[in-house]
């Protein structure tokens, strides 16, 4: 199960809708093998489609050397998907790198850009299988 604070989540789906129609990327770091989404890094989607995500390579170099520094792991990994639902293309399954890591996807299909719901899921992806989990959202991450 994911579990996010409402700040980050609320982000992750401003992120997505300030993107569309293009689809919008980014990583949630967290201390090393602690399971916190707790720093919000948005991304550029070097592409800049509507149907493909890209980190820029040389701004994800400098993100993880910083991870590194910090001990931190990639938590959360997130796209948004403009014209499909929030479920994992062949793509996103092959470019799934990082085995501990949530990946969230957001579809902003039925409201684009506009005021609206957006359909938000999270997901395991290890070696090619694709595991759909319950996402939590909470007021604020315990300090445990």
């Amino acid at each position: 199960m994911l579990t996010i604070d409402q700040a980050t989540y609320d982000a992750i789906v401003a992120h997505a809708k300030r993107d569309h129609p293009d689809e919008a990327c980014g990583i949630v770091a967290g201390p090393q093998g602690s399971d916190r989404a707790e720093r919000l890094v948005e991304m550029v989607n070097a592409a800049g489609s509507p149907t493909f995500y890209e980190f820029d390579s040389m701004d994800l170099l400098q993100l993880y050397k910083q991870m590194d520094a910090n001990d931190e792991e990639p938590v959360v990994i997130y796209h948004s998907h403009t014209a499909t639902g929030a479920y994992p293309s062949r793509t996103d399954i092959g470019l799934a790198q990082e085995p501990q890591a949530h990946y969230v996807l957001v579809s902003t299909r039925e409201h684009g850009n506009n005021d609206g719901p957006v359909e938000f899921r999270s997901y395991r992806i290890v070696d090619g299988e694709v595991t759909e989990e319950e996402v939590a959202v909470v007021a604020q991450l315990s300090s445990n």
